[in-house]
């Protein structure tokens, strides 16, 4: 069997590169560092297909350098050390450090990236790892402070038609079936700016065409897509489909469609920590102040899974689903931060008034500061009225509570202790 469209079509050069302007664009940082011959470890973060794994073969390839390559999820603490020996003893024939690209890196242990920190740091290697997940949470901060963060975007509309008509008019295989791309919103569709997703499902299209001519159509798409929806998820691809279908349940209220797609995540291998993570950030972002509860109980689920692993660890999972679908549900907490961060970067550094502020020293009390402060503590039921917010902004109100008991509770509070605010 030959290989797939994606890899027949797999970029050799920087000028074939499709997307991701901003980094190896003309004058981009990327495409500078690579021009100039010398590059430092870095990490690219971005969704799947968007070129992550081509880019470092590119790179390679221009400075001709030797190119180690691991996948975190196959490779363990031995395989690092084996694969910098290599890289060591290869050192000898180039002037350039060895590169190795590490795919998935946020699969990577603890202790395996450990064991990356000292030929990263000595320069025995030039790390580049890909992720599609947040490094912040995945990569130690000692591997992370040594490298260069890239964020990949997904690929836009006028990205995607360019690799559709290199398709057609560049790949043999596709020029001896002569495809014409009448309509092509289905294919952009069902994409979601993954190009390898994007030509998986072209070839999957063509291959099922009989005729000696290929007229793509929306139509010939969806119809080819339901009859085998997940021919074009290979390896997963429907990650970040599926964890949208996942919130939006929880969102939505329907605990049954919030455990259909957990259980599609299950199934399909996701890491639990991915899926703990954002069932921590619906408790905040969806739940919130209806029932500060939800927040607890998901934080409690992912240490739990944290302790446990598969597969008992997908029961806490579910029953954090469960109840955040089943939970009242407000935004409050996170429309108000939205708006707060708004004024900030619209009327900038406001100064803190003087009674605010700290006076750790003789001088600053004797300019005033923390002068007129009232310590609430010192007032029945633990509350004085007195300005919080900077003169240009003192009427500003950020948080508007939401019609559910438990907010209601605090909206009468509020509405007790500050008389002036309109908190309907």
């Amino acid at each position: 069997m030959g290989q797939p469209l994606a890899e027949r079509l797999r970029p050799k050069t920087l000028d074939e590169y499709i997307g991701q302007k901003h980094l190896v664009g003309q004058g981009a940082v990327l495409r500078k560092m690579i021009d100039a011959g010398h590059i430092s470890s870095f990490i690219l973060w971005g969704p799947p297909g968007v070129g992550k794994t081509t880019l470092a073969q590119i790179i390679a390839h221009k400075l001709d350098t030797p190119f180690f390559t691991l996948s975190a999820v196959t490779s363990g603490v031995k395989d690092v050390r084996e694969v910098i020996e290599k890289a060591q003893s290869s050192r000898f024939f180039s002037l350039a450090s060895p590169i190795l690209f590490i795919d998935e890196i946020h699969r990577f242990s603890k202790s395996q990236q450990d064991s990356l920190l000292g030929a990263v740091e000595k320069g025995t290697v030039t790390l580049i790892g890909a992720t599609t997940e947040n490094p912040s949470f995945e990569v130690i901060r000692p591997l992370l402070s040594r490298c260069q963060l890239y964020v990949l975007k997904s690929l836009e509309k006028d990205d995607l038609l360019e690799l559709l008509q290199r398709a057609v008019t560049t790949d043999e295989q596709l020029k001896h079936r002569h495809v014409q791309l009448k309509e092509t919103d289905a294919l952009l569709r069902y994409s979601g700016g993954d190009a390898r997703k994007l030509l998986n499902i072209l070839e999957l299209v063509v291959d099922a065409d009989s005729e000696t001519e290929v007229t793509i159509t929306d139509e010939k798409v969806v119809e080819r897509l339901q009859q085998n929806p997940l021919a074009y998820d290979k390896g997963g691809e429907l990650h970040y489909d599926i964890i949208s279908a996942f919130i939006k349940s929880i969102r939505g209220s329907d605990p049954d469609g919030a455990l259909y797609w957990l259980a599609r995540m299950i199934e399909g291998g996701e890491d639990p920590a991915f899926i703990a993570r954002r069932l921590v950030i619906s408790a905040a972002e969806d739940i919130g102040l209806a029932n500060p509860n939800a927040l607890l109980l998901a934080n409690a689920a992912f240490d739990t899974i944290m302790k446990i692993g598969w597969p008992e660890g997908r029961i806490p999972l579910a029953e954090a689903t469960v109840y955040l679908a089943t939970s009242p549900k407000s935004n409050s907490a996170y429309m108000g931060i939205n708006a707060a961060i708004e004024t900030v970067r619209a009327t900038g550094n406001c100064p803190v008034p003087l009674h605010l502020r700290n006076a750790p020293t003789k001088l600053m009390k004797q300019l005033g500061y923390g002068k007129d402060y009232k310590y609430a503590h010192a007032y029945e039921g633990h509350f004085v009225e007195q300005q919080f917010l900077p003169d240009e902004l003192k009427d500003a109100q950020f948080w508007m509570p939401q019609d559910n008991p438990a907010e209601s509770k605090l909206k009468e509070r509020m509405k007790t202790l500050w008389k002036d605010k309109n908190y309907e």
